[in-house]
């Protein structure tokens, strides 16, 4: 385990837009509006992360692919020496934008598919025709040599889908299917109770899928969700414990604001303001998330070392409080 704070975050999830052409029942983002920087204030934080010896760049949103910079700024990040990815939906990403991704340096690309079923995929996704579009993405990504990934949000939708979600991942040759945990954050917290499992949803669907991931060959099965470590017999192990956002993470707002995450609608600084240091060493926002303090049921719980509350951003998102319990807890 990670004792010591790093020098800098491993990764920074950039969000370059706001803006996407789909209106998806989970959305965090779809409210949100910040001025969009330009390319040569986007190349100056690229040279901020470079600075910091930051490796790992991951490109979400919004639709990372609206932004017209996209490619050029990969390109710029790559000959700084960072590693970059990001997450699309998959709708502009054709046979040409495969090969102009490639030629970026993408180092590996992400595509959102929520379910094996085509119409149910559209319906979350609110976009007819989503799933044929996202599914052709994976197959052009395929054809030209770029790794690729996919990822589900598990929800009412999906969650006893897993092996056809698994299917899917196989056909497509993807290195990785991601499993993210629900938040209640944006459109999700409005959609909350048509989209959300029960605490006891949530303990089955991870004891379910864990044990395919035992047997799983070829295919890496991976979870976000700290709240997983109270398992009984869980005894896997990152570099942290608990949420990594904050730790191991941070997010960067299209305007050049930082958060702890993308879920968590707290700005510690501005990076193109502000000393990057001083933000990730000293924000009390970042330290206070660093230092949780159990409190309700996590008071008394002998798993909360292992999982420290659970996920903070759904904490903060329910009660305002980093040190709430994760609404998801089944203990």
């Amino acid at each position: 385990m990670m004792n010591d704070l790093l020098s800098a975050p491993l990764t920074l999830n950039w969000t370059l837009s706001f803006r996407c052409n789909f209106s998806c029942s989970h959305c965090w983002s779809r409210d949100e509006a910040a001025p969009e920087l330009d390319l040569k204030q986007l190349r100056a934080i690229v040279d901020v992360l470079a600075a910091h010896r930051i490796p790992f760049i991951n490109f979400g949103g919004g639709e990372p692919l609206i932004r017209e910079e996209l490619l050029e700024l990969c390109s710029y990040a790559v000959s700084r020496g960072l590693r970059v990815s990001m997450n699309s939906n998959g709708w502009h990403l054709d046979r040409t934008m495969a090969r102009r991704i490639r030629q970026a340096g993408f180092s590996s690309v992400g595509i959102s598919i929520d379910s094996p079923d085509s119409g149910v995929h559209d319906r979350f996704r609110s976009m007819p025709g989503s799933f044929e579009r996202a599914s052709n993405a994976l197959g052009h990504l395929r054809d030209a040599g770029i790794k690729r990934t996919m990822s589900s949000v598990i929800c009412t939708i999906n969650h006893q889908e897993l092996h056809g979600l698994i299917a899917l991942a196989r056909t497509y040759e993807v290195s990785a299917l991601y499993l993210h945990n629900f938040k209640c954050s944006g459109e999700g917290m409005k959609n909350r109770a048509e989209l959300d499992l029960s605490a006891e949803q949530w303990r089955s669907f991870y004891q379910h899928a864990i044990a395919i991931r035992q047997d799983l060959k070829g295919l890496n099965l991976t979870f976000d969700d700290p709240v997983i470590a109270s398992l009984p017999g869980y005894a896997e192990q990152g570099m942290v414990k608990g949420s990594s956002c904050g730790k191991l993470s941070l997010h960067l707002r299209p305007n050049g604001d930082l958060t702890p995450c993308g879920f968590i609608p707290l700005v510690i600084g501005n990076i193109l303001e502000e000393d990057f240091s001083r933000l990730w060493h000293d924000s009390p926002i970042l330290n206070q998330m660093r230092n949780k303090v159990p409190t309700g049921q996590c008071a008394s719980c002998a798993s909360y070392e292992d999982c420290l509350g659970g996920c903070s951003a759904r904490a903060f998102a329910e009660s305002g409080d980093f040190n709430s319990p994760d609404p998801h807890c089944w203990k």
